[in-house]
């Protein structure tokens, strides 16, 4: 039977999950971005954290589901990374988008969403992605997604919004300075996934009006410019998947509830789903 490597990839970190019979190895490695990292990067990356760690059973098919790669160049130099790592194994490159549709969708019909580092979504007929609201990155688009929100957070901050008491728990809590942000998101890499580390501070003051009104503004953000330009959101349940969806979820069904519409599966990652998916298309052909 074939082995076969699953891999979910965000921005900020890699799931993958080898599947030998009824056996699973799952391994965690750094996200893989083809937006931030070249060719050279990634298979330096696939080397240090995953190869070694495969080296009883090398894949001989390898399913990738990444961050960026719905841009066809970045799905070749993802392509190529895997094929210098593993020349031996038949692969398959898409993005994480269509992952999450598998995993939270099987063989059914619904409205897929990540709200995790960055955020997506779309309609998914339970064999293919029919509608996608463009995606615009960190920058000029990913409402409802950590960097997102994060950013929030560090313009109440800079700006000095928050009132005394929410000031003095970010300055206990991250110990930085305004020129020390500023270097971070214009000058360091990765500066969405310095944005999204802000999230925890969130998660840690809910119940705050401030908190709650960042949280709540980021996904009518979301919901707004995304959710309501597909007719399907009206007729079919919603489903979503990322870290920031799940840690959330209270909120999601609230907005929901409000709009009448039919919230679906929420779920923290996707590979339980993808895993499932994958075992079953081996024993259907």
């Amino acid at each position: 039977m074939a082995n076969i490597l699953i891999a979910d990839s965000g921005s900020t970190k890699a799931e993958w999950c080898l599947i030998n019979g009824d056996k699973k190895k799952k391994i965690l490695t750094q996200g893989i971005s083809p937006y931030f990292l070249n060719t050279i990067e990634i298979e330096q990356l696939l080397a240090k954290e995953l190869k070694n760690k495969l080296k009883e059973h090398e894949p001989d098919e390898i399913y990738y589901y990444g961050t960026g790669c719905i841009n066809p160049e970045n799905a070749k130099l993802v392509t190529k990374a895997l094929k210098t790592t593993f020349p031996k194994a038949k692969i398959t490159v898409t993005h994480d988008l269509m992952g999450a549709a598998k995993a939270l969708c099987g063989d059914e019909k619904g409205v897929a969403c990540i709200l995790g580092t960055g955020s997506n979504s779309c309609y998914y007929n339970g064999k293919k992605i029919i509608k996608n609201s463009p995606g615009l990155g960190y920058i000029l688009g990913d409402e409802g997604s950590g960097a997102y929100l994060g950013k929030k957070v560090v313009q109440y901050y800079l700006y000095n919004t928050f009132d005394p008491d929410l000031m003095d728990r970010f300055n206990a809590k991250y110990n930085t300075t305004s020129a020390e942000i500023l270097d971070a998101v214009y000058k360091q890499p990765l500066p969405n996934r310095y944005l999204a580390g802000f999230v925890p501070f969130l998660v840690e003051n809910r119940g705050h009006f401030m908190i709650e009104n960042i949280i709540e503004d980021g996904f009518n953000d979301f919901f707004f410019n995304h959710l309501y330009k597909y007719r399907e959101s009206w007729i079919m349940p919603i489903h979503f998947i990322g870290s920031v969806a799940y840690g959330f979820r209270d909120i999601l069904k609230d907005m929901c509830d409000t709009y009448e519409l039919q919230l679906g599966r929420v779920l923290k990652n996707p590979m339980d789903g993808l895993v499932k998916y994958h075992k079953q298309k081996m024993i259907t052909g």
